[in-house]
């Protein structure tokens, strides 16, 4: 069984990983280990690099025959990220690859003799965990049961090229846009059930990005 150490932005990050994730990865025989970004009492939010970096190299040095990850979302990100601040004109999906690609970097540089650069796989979500619910909107719906706002979280979804492509300004970021239409809506217990209801198929068909990363995290179980 090949371990996959996940540092993950908080609780619901952690709720989906736990809850839905792994149980997709079990089948190809790799285990998920969440771990909240922080330390003891400071667990959560604020993914500035500093933490980010302090956890993943925590990790790699920790158990060193285990891959690290990560699940961080771009909306809100951290200060002092490796690639930041982003340059002009780079599409959504290019904006969280070049960010990858320097982080991974940065990690290498810092964890000589660890294997960084077979051992972590970074991933950040565009733009955040709500994005990816909106890969089936009837379903989103109806696992908050909400059903009466599936056509409105479909006008949400048809305004983007993917789920992912929903924006990132403070009013109107995936889970922004959730609140407006259901303030009673809790990410953790409301998006865990969402995330069951929609399924990871809708996931992996409608959003690439999160598709390229569960991808990876599959063939690390052929890599034994």
């Amino acid at each position: 069984m090949t371990r996959v150490h996940i540092v993950v932005e908080g609780l619901s990050e952690r709720s989906f990983v736990n809850n839905v994730l792994a149980a997709v990865l079990w089948k190809h025989e790799v285990y998920l280990n969440p771990i909240v970004l922080g330390v003891p009492g400071h667990k959560g939010g604020n993914p500035n690099y500093a933490r980010v970096q302090k956890d993943v190299l925590r990790q790699l040095k920790r158990d060193p025959s285990a891959y690290c990850s990560t699940m961080l979302d771009l909306y809100g990100l951290g200060k002092g990220f490796p690639g930041t601040p982003l340059p002009p004109k780079l599409s959504n999906l290019d904006k969280v690859t070049h960010i990858e690609q320097e982080l991974k970097k940065d990690i290498i540089a810092r964890a000589p003799g660890l294997r960084a650069d077979l051992r972590f796989i970074p991933y950040l979500q565009l733009h955040e965990f709500e994005g990816l619910l909106f890969s089936d909107p009837a379903a989103f719906a109806q696992g908050i049961n909400q059903s009466n706002l599936a056509g409105q979280f479909q006008s949400i979804r048809g305004g983007f090229p993917t789920p992912e492509d929903i924006d990132d300004s403070p009013a109107t970021a995936p889970s922004k846009r959730v609140l407006q239409l259901c303030p009673s809506y809790k990410k953790v217990l409301n998006g865990t059930q969402a995330a069951t209801a929609v399924g990871i198929d809708a996931m992996r068909r409608e959003c690439p990005h999160f598709r390229d990363w569960l991808e990876r995290l599959e063939r690390l179980g052929a890599q034994g």
